[in-house]
């Protein structure tokens, strides 16, 4: 009894020692300073959108003599929206460039120069009376936001624990929804969503970065990028103490090393080499057809609707964007519910569960939309409806995606496996800019069946396909893979290649712990 008693009181310090003060300080101050800041930009320029068109048509006559039409109006507001995503496609281009060279923490600290140079830039556009300053902040924004989608859930993914790398990986979901809730808030009218007062909207941004650069620094470096790439075992094992909080690290060494054996000579793959890969097939749809649900799962038709059906409500239209607050609420709440159970229930029922139900409230929608005029109830339920689905979004398909990338490739892989995850990312974001006008003046209420079929086959993808990945280290979710990608690990093909007499290096490799004479021995 008093064996078990032990036992139980050793795997509960074990737990408290997961989530350590420097996790804790890396994940928020890495998420302040990037996931943070792309929620905020995403939401920001909706509330003084007025007021940004407003000093459209007061400069451009300044510099043509005549005013300015409809249609060019129109084309400088849909750049200054659109263009972010633009950035955002150039950023995921070059981080895994600047990842190569600076690593993954120097890479978010250098990012931090994009947001400051972009705040500067949109906020003293007006005085200046230069339109174009405020294009290309949102621009130079977008490629702040493309960096960071790449470099922090990589980041998270390598200095988490197995038994909490989910959970740490949902706080870059949780800071979007909370960067695009404070966009709403400090867009109302009481604060500086005013005529005088936008381009503070955009200044603030310099806040969050300038946390994380003076903040970041005083954190570890990547222990797997100091011993994979740098091979810096020294380094690797202060790192991996403190984020651990904990002396013995044996177990978490002898993980990253059994990595380095099967990747043995195995040098940073590019995207093209990483495509060509027979090992890889499968991790890379399935990260393709993850983000490109991410985005075309039709939350922006949400978003789009929501004030019409708000007012069909009977909401009167002043207080709507108080009452639009609640979105940006769910999100955050539904977000932070998914990290607090995503370690218990998994990746896979989150995922599945969350775009089943999207399906579900998508086709309910469309019901009442269409017979919204029928009974006095109806625009309620609606709004009903506009909230389960942004909730079912945020609890798994929001987040997880990029849980997902950071797991199912090893070292060698995952920065062209961001690469390419971050460009299918912005690619169906910038579609989706460009042709949701088209479809909603097509299909009208109807176009959420679109977006409820996508979101059935990507539930459906998922349940035939997507393998459990929580608790398990990334050898063992690449094996998970390797039976449908119809080949063998390295560490297969040495054993089958191995002649009977010698020692399995196999089994050397899923061992749980190597005591430090077989860690010497490796290293």
């Amino acid at each position: 009894m008093k064996d078990e008693a032990d036992q139980k009181e050793a795997k509960a310090e074990e737990k408290k020692l997961d989530w350590s003060c420097a996790l804790l300080a890396a994940s928020l101050v890495g998420a302040l300073g990037s996931s943070f800041l792309y929620g905020y930009n995403l939401s920001v320029v909706n509330a003084p959108s007025r007021y940004i068109k407003t000093f459209y048509n007061d400069t451009w006559p300044k510099r043509q003599g005549r005013s300015i039409d409809e249609n060019t109006l129109m084309l400088l507001w849909s750049l200054t929206v659109s263009i972010f995503a633009i950035g955002g496609l150039v950023g995921t281009m070059v981080v895994t460039l600047i990842g190569k060279v600076l690593g993954r923490k120097y890479t978010l600290l250098a990012n931090n120069a994009f947001a400051i140079l972009a705040a500067l830039l949109m906020a003293c556009s007006q005085k200046a009376g230069s339109f174009e300053m405020l294009i290309l902040g949102r621009f130079i924004m977008g490629v702040d936001g493309g960096i960071a989608l790449s470099a922090l859930p990589m980041y998270l993914s390598e200095i988490s624990p197995k038994e909490i790398r989910g959970s740490l990986g949902q706080v870059t979901a949780i800071f979007i929804c909370i960067g695009v809730f404070t966009g709403q808030l400090l867009g109302l009218p009481e604060i500086l969503g005013q005529e005088s007062l936008w381009p503070y909207l955009f200044g603030v941004i310099v806040v969050p970065a300038s946390i994380q650069l003076v903040s970041l620094p005083f954190l570890p470096e990547s222990p797997r990028y100091l011993l994979f790439e740098k091979h810096d075992q020294e380094g690797a094992r202060k790192a991996f103490q403190t984020f651990l909080g904990k002396a013995d690290i044996s177990q978490e060494m002898a993980e990253a090393l059994a990595e380095i054996r099967l990747q043995r000579n195995i040098r940073l793959v590019s995207v093209w080499e990483l495509v060509k890969q027979r090992s890889a097939r499968w991790q890379i749809i399935t990260v393709v057809i993850t983000m490109a649900c991410y985005q075309l799962c039709g939350l922006n038709a949400i978003w789009f609707y929501t004030n019409n059906i708000f007012s069909t409500a009977g909401i009167p239209t002043e207080k709507i964007p108080y009452i639009t607050l609640s979105t940006g609420g769910i999100e955050t709440l539904a977000a932070i519910f998914s990290g607090l159970v995503i370690e218990r229930l998994g990746r896979r029922p989150l995922l599945i569960g969350g775009f089943g139900l999207m399906t579900l409230f998508f086709g309910i929608l469309t019901v009442t939309l269409t017979l919204q005029d029928k009974a006095p109830w109806i625009p309620y339920l609606s709004i009903v409806c506009i909230l389960s689905i942004i909730a079912s979004f945020c609890s798994g398909p929001g987040g997880i995606p990029f849980i997902l990338t950071g797991e199912f490739f090893q070292q060698a892989q995952r920065p062209a496996a961001f690469m390419i995850a971050g460009t299918v990312n912005w690619l169906s974001n910038f579609a989706v800019g460009l042709l949701f006008p088209y479809i909603v003046e097509g299909l009208r209420t109807y176009c959420f069946l679109v977006f409820a079929a996508i979101c059935l086959l990507g539930a459906t993808y998922f349940y035939f396909v997507l393998p459990e990945t929580k608790n398990k280290t990334y050898a063992e979710i690449s094996q998970a893979f390797a039976k449908r990608n119809k080949e063998n690990l390295p560490g297969e093909k040495a054993e089958q290649d191995r002649p009977n007499g010698l020692a399995s290096s196999k089994l050397e490799l899923e061992s749980p712990t190597l005591d430090n004479g077989v860690q010497n021995k490796i290293v």
